[in-house]
């Protein structure tokens, strides 16, 4: 990106606007941007495209440990402590160590606002009685959420041993709007996704770890509160993002963009493209048809439905 192109980025996202940001094409894999309310899909290009979701993954570790919560199973006070599996996560870390204890709640935090890897691997093995057991817990929330083409495989999102994008989490933009509108119709996940700062461990541990949201959206761009960001190598820059203006919310969802300001530029973009939308749009390029876990179906869907399950 050559110097005038940078400038013309950073005013962007100094002005809430990407309006400015001038390209030749869209600078990500797969993208959609849907109605919150109603479900209906604003914007899609290439939303059918199968990626690695990177931390956005632990959207979907939150919507199961939700559901455990509202079952009874635990509460957000439910002490954990902490054993030697759940510090070998990085890199993204809270710095966990053997026998601290902390309740759910301050686990979920770190999850939500400095991404801890290590904080989603304590929460999945308290809810799901282990890590193995909790991924087929998340699994079955996709399915039951008629998120068709994800598959996962951790819940935190890091790439599998093998370093091969497809033994690792895998899903596409449309599921993973799916998901969003879930959480932020049913549980209350923009009360942590929303916080900018927060110190983790406060007289747990001594001193407390600051923590800065990885979402750079909050605070630059008008009403964004949520959700989640993601990287990896595999996955390049991810974002699922909303924000609620004039009494309307809207949800975005972009994966595989090559940079991190690009991808903060082009999510903003996508905001408010489905803020100004009042019908829905043509896809701007073919839908790729999905390879993982099942061959597609119902590409070029109007509205984005779940299933709520019981």
């Amino acid at each position: 990106m050559n110097f005038f192109r940078l400038v013309l980025v950073s005013a962007a996202l100094v002005s809430g606007s990407a309006g400015a940001f001038a390209r030749s094409g869209p600078a990500y894999k797969g993208a959609i941007v849907v109605d919150a309310a109603s479900g209906r899909v604003l914007f899609e290009d290439n939303a059918d495209a199968v990626s690695p979701p990177a931390s956005m993954t632990k959207l979907m570790t939150f919507a199961v440990l939700d559901d455990r919560i509202r079952a009874g199973a635990l509460s957000l006070q439910t002490r954990v402590t902490i054993v030697p599996a759940d510090t070998r996560a990085v890199p993204s870390i809270i710095g966990l160590k053997p026998k601290e204890t902390f309740p759910i709640v301050e686990l979920v935090y770190a999850m939500m606002i400095h991404s801890a890897n290590d904080a989603a691997l304590a929460v999945a093995r308290e809810t799901g009685g282990s890590v193995p057991s909790f991924v087929e817990m998340m699994n079955e929330k996709a399915r039951a959420l008629g998120m068709r083409h994800t598959i996962f495989r951790s819940p935190n999102g890091l790439p599998p041993p093998s370093r091969r994008i497809a033994n690792g989490d895998l899903t596409t933009p449309r599921d993973f709007a799916i998901l969003c509108r879930y959480l932020i119709l049913h549980t209350d996940i923009l009360t942590y996704t929303s916080v900018k700062n927060r110190l983790f461990g406060v007289n747990l541990r001594f001193p407390p770890t600051p923590m800065a949201n990885h979402d750079r959206l909050l605070g630059r761009v008008e009403g964004v509160d949520g959700l989640k960001t993601g990287f990896t190598d595999g996955a390049g820059f991810c974002m699922a993002a909303t924000a609620k203006r004039g009494g309307r919310r809207v949800i975005a969802v972009i994966m595989d963009s090559p940079g991190q300001t690009i991808r903060d530029v082009e999510a903003t973009e996508l905001l408010d493209r489905g803020f100004a939308a009042r019908s829905v749009s043509i896809p701007t390029s073919s839908p790729s048809a999905p390879t993982r876990p099942e061959a597609p179906g119902g590409a070029g869907d109007s509205i984005i439905k779940f299933e709520v399950p019981r």
